[in-house]
């Protein structure tokens, strides 16, 4: 069973991963992507907590 379990996530890990190495037709990957937009997704996730821990509804 153990060795069952452990060949699915490998398969999951290399599919992953494969997906987001792809390069698309203007020759980028999702992971440039996502380097991109994460401080944008960082400042937005600092002000959501700046929100919860004043007790007021974070605003999206």
């Amino acid at each position: 069973m153990g060795i069952i379990r452990t060949a699915l996530i490998g398969a999951a890990v290399y599919g992953a991963v494969k997906y987001l190495t792809k390069k698309d037709a203007v020759g980028r990957t999702k992971m440039d992507d996502i380097r991109d937009k994460a401080p944008e997704w960082i400042e937005k996730a600092k002000t959501v907590v700046a929100d919860v821990k004043a007790g007021h509804v974070p605003n999206l």
